[in-house]
C-alpha cells in the first residue's frame, strides 16, 4: 500500500489531469477536486503496483497505454443514482406523456426512451417498469430503452441487473414482486431485474463530448438528469443541443431537479420544473 507521501499528487500533475478530464469528458475540475482525484486514482496505483500517484501520472501521460484511458475514466467519473429518483418525473411520464403518445396515434410505433447518463442502471430499469405497467393496460403499446454512460464499469454492472435488496427499497412492493427476482440462495440479499425487462434496455458507452453520438433513433423522451451539474454552461448548451437532435417533435426532456436550463439556447421549452418539451412541427 502506498505510504502517505505516495498518495500526494503535485499541483502540476493535477493540472494536467484536470485539463484532460475537462477537455475529454467535459467535467469541471477546480483545484478543490485535487484530493478527490488523488483518492480515486489510488486503486489504480495499487493494481498497477506503482510506487505513487505521481508515478501513475507519468504512466498515464508519458506511456503508450491506450487501454488505461478506460480504467482512468471508470475511476474518475461519479456514479450516483437510485430507483425512482425524483419520482415526480415518472408520475408525469405516466399521467401526461404516455396518454399524449397514445392519443396522437403513437401506438402504431414503438415508444422510445433514452436514459442519457444511466450510471449503474437504476434509472433505465425504473423507466422500463413504468412503461411495462403502461403496456399491461394499453393494448398495442410497446417500448424500447437506450441507456448510455461513459463508464464501461457501470455499464457492465447495469447489464447484469443485479442489486442489493436495500437498493430496491424505493420500488413499490407490487413492482418488486413483478419485475425483480430474488436470489435462490436464501442467505443472499440480492435481486435481479427479470429477463423480460432487461431485454427492453440496450446499454452502450457514450461520451457527451463526442461530436457525433452515433445514435440514429428518434426518442419520445430523454432523461438527462443530474449530469449537467458537472459541466460548465457552454458545455451544457452544446450537449443538450446534441441530445435534442434525437428528440422527436413534441418529445420531453427531463433534467435533474437541481439543474436549470434557463438562459441556454436550446430547442426545448419549459413545461414544469425540470421538464421540457420540444415544439411540435
Amino acid at each position: 500500500m502506498p505510504n502517505i507521501d505516495a498518495v500526494e499528487l503535485s499541483p502540476a500533475s493535477f493540472a494536467r489531469f484536470a485539463h484532460f478530464i475537462t477537455s475529454e469528458l467535459g467535467i469541471k475540475m477546480p483545484d478543490s477536486k485535487l484530493s478527490m482525484v488523488q483518492s480515486r486514482l489510488l486503486r489504480r496505483v495499487r493494481e498497477l503496483h506503482l510506487e505513487s500517484v505521481e508515478k501513475y501520472s507519468k504512466y498515464f501521460f508519458d506511456s503508450a497505454h491506450a487501454e488505461e484511458r478506460e480504467h482512468f475514466i471508470n475511476a474518475i467519473t461519479t456514479n450516483k443514482t437510485d430507483f425512482f429518483r425524483e419520482p415526480e418525473h415518472f408520475d408525469f411520464l405516466t399521467s401526461i406523456t404516455l396518454p399524449q403518445f397514445s392519443a396522437q396515434g403513437g401506438l402504431r410505433e414503438r415508444f422510445k426512451a433514452w436514459s442519457a447518463g444511466c450510471s449503474s442502471g437504476e434509472e433505465p430499469y425504473t423507466i422500463a417498469m413504468v412503461l411495462a405497467e403502461y403496456a399491461s393496460v394499453t393494448h398495442g403499446f410497446d417500448f424500447a430503452i437506450l441507456a448510455t454512460d461513459i463508464s464501461t464499469r457501470v455499464l457492465d454492472f447495469a447489464r447484469n441487473g443485479i442489486y442489493q435488496h436495500s437498493q430496491v427499497q424505493p420500488v413499490a412492493p407490487e413492482l418488486r414482486r413483478k419485475y425483480l427476482a430474488r436470489s435462490r440462495n436464501k442467505d443472499e440479499t440480492l435481486v435481479r431485474v427479470i429477463p423480460e425487462l432487461r431485454k427492453k434496455v440496450s446499454f452502450h458507452p457514450l461520451n457527451f463530448m463526442d461530436h457525433d453520438y452515433g445514435v440514429r433513433e428518434v426518442f419520445d423522451v430523454i432523461f438527462f438528469r443530474n449530469v449537467m451539474i458537472y459541466f460548465d454552461r457552454p458545455t451544457q448548451e452544446a450537449v443538450i443541443n446534441k441530445l435534442c437532435r434525437n428528440l422527436a417533435p413534441g418529445g420531453y426532456l427531463f433534467a435533474g431537479h437541481s439543474e436549470s436550463l434557463a438562459g441556454l439556447d436550446i430547442p426545448v421549452n419549459p413545461v414544469k420544473a425540470s421538464i421540457y418539451r420540444k415544439p411540435d412541427r
